[in-house]
């Protein structure tokens, strides 16, 4: 039966696996809380058979799928939910990845990782002028809200100028302000943006979930006159929250949110899609990697977040109907469009000295972070883009230029590292093994998110790394809040992250992570991940100026290549943060209930399932027969 704990056994096998296979990492796993042992058990059927001899008083429902069969299990990336009554989420500290975003928030589009097109859902097109500073928005007909009111023009300029007039405090905000000037509704089903500049990447950056999710269109019946800042959009009794997708919520708690199907819903009834098959979608979270791959190993998760290639196969040695996007090794979605990131908070000492972070770099063996913490399953990175083809174009013609040569951003030196911080006034301490100066040992913090493995790992062997050139590095995990909020209000040393995230087909958006436009004091809140490692200067300053350039040329204008060079020169001199691996995911699917699952194979949308595009995933899904 589904959602009853029955796997003890094989999580002591899991832990054997993973042991031996990462038996070059000594570093201690941080405990974990462990969910309860046992979750209550749905209804099931009466134990007893009825007697033969006595007809039965109903025919049994043989066609009537178990409770299994009709709901799916998702896996909660983020971890524990800390709020689970904050369904707002333009407020610091909301989630969308417990299904907030992938059961009941639809995209106006989504951007299909697979095709390359921007599929249409909420919205029907989006069009801009030739000078690429007014965008016109068309609506798709017939969108409803789960509580009948017409989706219409009026939330779209509602939600918009929402976000305007409270920008930067809300999620999405500062992003939005920074481009949009006005909005107005045409007609019901018609918007246009107004833009302060051109900017031919506005729908694809903003309203097609270029990547995870974006600004969501909220009802205007609801929250006109609530006060965005503490509305927390959730009241049960008034059948809150209210968006449009096909599930509605039907019960939350700090590891568990249930959503039932609204048989209502308005793409069914408007011939957009049919109803998606599943009845129910659950989004659990059962704990640590151990725990969560021996659910799936039970059938008590169908889809599971990114997990080491151990645990893998020791959870398909054990669930033969277990897949991952590849049959065989890596197994992984190769990359991810986040690449790993080492990182510094440039406020502090001696980290904001762009020699120490160079010092960093050449202490960092990024081939002993794939074997170690990856077991192989990816590659290094050379760059803070994802590999993919149209951005390793713009790479390429770093190395072409000798950018590499003149910056040797992939040079594992430690001899290099140890000239660069002796020469700094550090001495070597022979009875602790690190350097000091003026009494002061030289330490590094490390900072990472409790709920990812992949980034634990890599601050692991870093760890390691450094320890082994005289720095007293230590790692810790920290509450997914937590680790969030200190990185916008600057409250860090250095983290092992992914904030550089946002080009997947051009390189502006990952370029403007660093501007300096973004900059603000320790303490105050950075807009979403702009530049929260605080980089600021001479040299901040110069390579801000030719991003905001490039931000206005339209996509493939053959001046961003040259403008580009020159401001990852300048980038290079100073490394703000160091490059470390591209983002491996492997996403296992449990096929025993479920068919349907994004595959290499089956590839007609990309696997991650804590983004807002599950919508698409969801709706392919079939019950096993």
């Amino acid at each position: 039966m589904r959602r009853i704990f029955r796997f003890s056994i094989f999580v002591l096998l899991l832990l054997t696996v993973v042991l031996v296979a990462c038996s070059g990492d000594t570093a201690e796993q941080p405990i974990v809380e462990e969910p309860a042992a046992e979750e209550p058990a749905a209804e099931e059927p009466a134990s007893e058979e009825p007697m033969e001899e006595e007809p039965a008083a109903e025919e049994p429902a043989a066609e009537e799928p178990a409770a299994e069969e009709r709901t799916v299990i998702f896996d909660i990336d983020g971890g524990r939910v800390a709020d689970p009554q904050l369904w707002n989420q333009f407020v610091p500290g909301s989630r969308r990845d417990q299904g907030y975003h992938q059961a009941m928030a639809e995209p106006l589009f989504i951007l299909n990782y697979e095709t390359g097109e921007i599929e249409p859902w909420l919205g029907e097109s989006m069009t801009s002028n030739d000078t690429l500073d007014v965008w016109t928005l068309a609506l798709r007909d017939g969108v409803m809200w789960s509580d009948g009111e017409a989706f219409n023009a009026d939330d779209v300029v509602f939600t918009v100028n929402m976000l305007l007039d409270n920008a930067p405090e809300l999620n999405d905000s500062a992003a939005l302000a920074q481009w949009i000037e006005s909005v107005e509704k045409i007609d019901d089903l018609t918007v246009q943006f107004n833009l302060t500049n051109p900017n031919p990447r506005f729908q694809l950056d903003y309203w097609s979930v270029r990547i995870w999710g974006g600004p969501t269109i909220v009802p205007e019946h609801i929250w006109s006159g609530q006060d965005p800042l503490t509305f927390t959009n959730y009241d049960p009794e008034q059948g809150w929250p209210v968006f449009t997708g096909p599930y509605t919520l039907e019960s939350t708690s700090e590891t568990e949110f249930i959503y039932a199907r609204d048989d209502d819903w308005w793409g069914a009834a408007a011939g957009f899609k049919p109803l998606p098959q599943p009845e129910r979608l659950v989004w659990v979270w059962y704990g640590p990697e151990e725990t969560r791959a021996a659910a799936m190993a039970d059938d008590e998760l169908d889809s599971l977040m990114d997990i080491t290639m151990g645990a893998l196969l020791a959870l398909q040695g054990r669930n033969p109907n277990v897949v991952a996007h590849f049959n065989e090794a890596p197994f992984a979605w190769v990359p991810d469009p986040c690449s790993r990131t080492f990182e510094f908070n440039h406020t502090v000492e001696p980290w904001n000295d762009p020699e120490m972070r160079w010092a960093i770099n050449y202490a960092i063996n990024r081939e002993e972070i794939v074997a170690i913490s990856y077991e192989g399953s990816t590659f290094a990175s050379r760059h803070f883009f994802p590999a993919y083809p149209p951005l390793d174009r713009y790479v390429d013609l770093l190395e072409a230029e000798g950018l590499y040569e003149e910056f040797p951003l992939l040079e594992h030196n430690p001899e290099r590292a140890v000239e660069i911080i002796e020469s700094k006034g550090y001495t070597m301490n022979d009875s602790t093994g690190y350097y000091e100066r003026d009494g002061t040992e030289l330490t590094i913090d490390i900072a990472t998110h409790e709920a990812f493995i992949e980034k634990q790992r890599i601050a692991q062997v870093v760890v390691e790394q450094l320890q082994r050139i005289g720095i007293n590095a230590i790692t810790r995990n920290e509450a997914g809040a937590t680790w969030e909020d200190n990185f916008a209000m600057g409250n860090f040393v250095s983290r092992v992250g992914w904030q550089t995230c946002g080009s997947v087909n051009e390189p502006w958006a990952s370029l403007d992570t660093f501007n300096t436009n973004w900059l603000k004091p320790v303490g105050e809140r950075t807009a979403g991940n702009q530049n929260g490692w605080r980089w600021s200067g001479e040299m901040a300053d110069e390579y801000s100026a030719i991003v905001d350039e490039i931000g206005t040329l339209p996509l493939g204008d053959p001046a961003i290549d040259e403008m580009f060079v020159e401001a990852m020169r300048l980038w290079m001199a100073e490394l703000p943060v160091i490059p470390i691996t591209q983002a491996k995911k492997i996403i296992p699917f449990d096929t025993t209930y479920w068919t349907g699952w994004p595959t290499a194979e089956n590839n007609y949308m990309h696997p991650p399932t804590w983004w807002q595009s599950t919508h698409a995933i969801i709706h392919n899904l079939q019950p096993v027969q």
